[in-house]
Formats: C-alpha cells, sequence, structure tokens
C-alpha cells in the first residue's frame, strides 16, 4: 500500500492553490451579492466538495494516462505510471474521492447535489480529450471554472446573478491559457503520440499567441466584473496585480525557451489567484 504522501503526490495536492481562491471568492461574493451572512459549515462543505472533486479528476487523469506517462521521459516517474501506486488502489482512490464528493453536494443543498454528476463529467472526461481535440485546454478550464460558480450557488442555491458567471470564464481563459504554456514543453512527444493540444495544432509560436488571446480575455472580463459590481479599489488593486502576473508569464515564456515554463506556470498562476482573491474578498468588506 502506498503511504498516504504518495497519494498527495499523484493529485499534486499543492496545486490546489489555482482553483481554491476562485472558489472562496465565488463563497464571499454570494455573501456580499445576496446580503447573506456567514455559514461555517457550508464553507467548509465548499473546500471539501472541491478538494474531493480535484483529488478524483487527478487520480482519474494518472490512471487514465499511466501507459502515456511510460513513455514520456518527463512523467514516467508518475505514481501510476511507475507503479509506486497500483492501479487498483489508483481505481479505489478515485471511486472514494467521487463518492465524498456527491455525498458532501448532498450537504451542501439538493441543486449542488443534482449537479454533482455533470461537475464529474466534466472535471472526469477532461482527461480524454487531449486523444481527440486540441481544444482540450479550454476543457480543462471549464473544470477549473465550475469552482467559483460552484461555490456561489452552493450559497445561494440558484444562478441570480452574471457576475459570478463572468468570474467564471475568467478561470477558464486564464486556465486554458497558461495550460498551452505547460503544454509546449510536450509539443513534440504528443505529436509522435498522436495527442491533441493547441501547440501540436498551430506550433509553439502561434500557440503562444493564442494563450495571450486568452489571457486578454481574462483580463478584460475580470475588469467587467469589476464594474458591474461597482467594486471598490480594493478589488481592482486585485485585479491589476493578477493580469501583471498573467504579463510577467508571458514574458519569461519564449516559443524557443522553455526553461522558464515552471516559473510561469506554477508560482505566477499561483500568486496571481491568491493575490486577487484576497483583495477580491476585502473589496467586500472595506
Amino acid at each position: 500500500m502506498a503511504a498516504l504522501s504518495q497519494y498527495f503526490k499523484m493529485v499534486k495536492f499543492a496545486h490546489s492553490i489555482f482553483a481554491l481562491p476562485f472558489a472562496l471568492v465565488g463563497f464571499f461574493m454570494a455573501l456580499h451579492l445576496n446580503h447573506l451572512s456567514f455559514d461555517y459549515f457550508k464553507l467548509i462543505y465548499i473546500v471539501l466538495a472541491m478538494v474531493f472533486a480535484r483529488n478524483a479528476a487527478m487520480g482519474f487523469n494518472r490512471y487514465l494516462d499511466r501507459n502515456i506517462d511510460r513513455e514520456n521521459e518527463r512523467t514516467r516517474s508518475r505514481e501510476v505510471a511507475s507503479g509506486v501506486i497500483s492501479e487498483r488502489n489508483a481505481l479505489i482512490f478515485i471511486l472514494a474521492n467521487v463518492a465524498l464528493f456527491m455525498a458532501t453536494s448532498f450537504l451542501i443543498n439538493i441543486l449542488a447535489f443534482w449537479l454533482s454528476p455533470v461537475a464529474l463529467l466534466v472535471v472526469l472526461g477532461y482527461s480524454f480529450t487531449k486523444r481527440f481535440t486540441a481544444l482540450c485546454h479550454l476543457v480543462l478550464g471549464l473544470g477549473l471554472a465550475l469552482a467559483p460558480i460552484g461555490a456561489y450557488i452552493s450559497v445561494t442555491g440558484s444562478f441570480n446573478n452574471i457576475v459570478p458567471i463572468l468570474i467564471s470564464f475568467v478561470v477558464l481563459f486564464w486556465t486554458a491559457g497558461f495550460d498551452i504554456i505547460y503544454a509546449l514543453q510536450d509539443e513534440q512527444f504528443d505529436r509522435q503520440q498522436q495527442l491533441h493540444s493547441i501547440p501540436t495544432l498551430v506550433g509553439a509560436k502561434r500557440a503562444l499567441i493564442i494563450s495571450r488571446l486568452l489571457h486578454v480575455s481574462s483580463a478584460i472580463l475580470m475588469l467587467a466584473s469589476g464594474w458591474l459590481m461597482n467594486a471598490n479599489l480594493w478589488y481592482f488593486v486585485g485585479a491589476i496585480s493578477f493580469i501583471s502576473l498573467l504579463l510577467r508569464q508571458h514574458l519569461l515564456v519564449k516559443h524557443n525557451d522553455l526553461s522558464k515554463v515552471d516559473a510561469a506556470f506554477f508560482t505566477s498562476n499561483g500568486i496571481a489567484s491568491v493575490v486577487f482573491a484576497f483583495f477580491c474578498i476585502l473589496s467586500f468588506y472595506l
């Protein structure tokens, strides 16, 4: 039986920092826009649901891609591909997290429960998409985009405002943009394996242009969301900080120099989501 730490490594638990801050944004935005009181238990359930869904999605990705990962020098040490976690135990882990996600959704509210299979279809289905479409990056973005709108409806029990939907599109375009940058590392391997991505479809140089366009779209929607909410200065401090860190990614990564992809992918995006969430939530109370 693999140690618990190996399961944390398999799902890259630290990468929850990408989506979790936006789930918190959705939670506090729901309280602010609907003048609701703080609910500790609901916040705990939302965080747990997000963790369980992400665990299931990452575990499924590692299980489904185990044979592909063994062929790729960059990924062959991954836990399922290398045998550190057996295929059977990976499946048990996935099914347990699926069950926990649906159970937690039921505790949140009935709408969240009925929508939970749809969320699972998106986050688990992403792992199939690179086998047939270069739009896989947008599907990944859609999976992370469920965090803010999912948290919002977990509080309100309904869709009653366009702003959290716009914030979800912010996350969708942001995620798709940085996933294209990350996929640059595997451009040649993906071509050999007949796997699909924006870099394999249009090449590294044009892929970076598409990534930039997605990030520009994300930035515009973030600013538009603040305008629609009549947000105060603190929101726009967070938004400008977020946009500045997106710009930093594109200054770090060149189509002929991928040496700083990790800095662009992990550091810039992790800081960007945390900083925006901090100032956005602060804006609701100051």
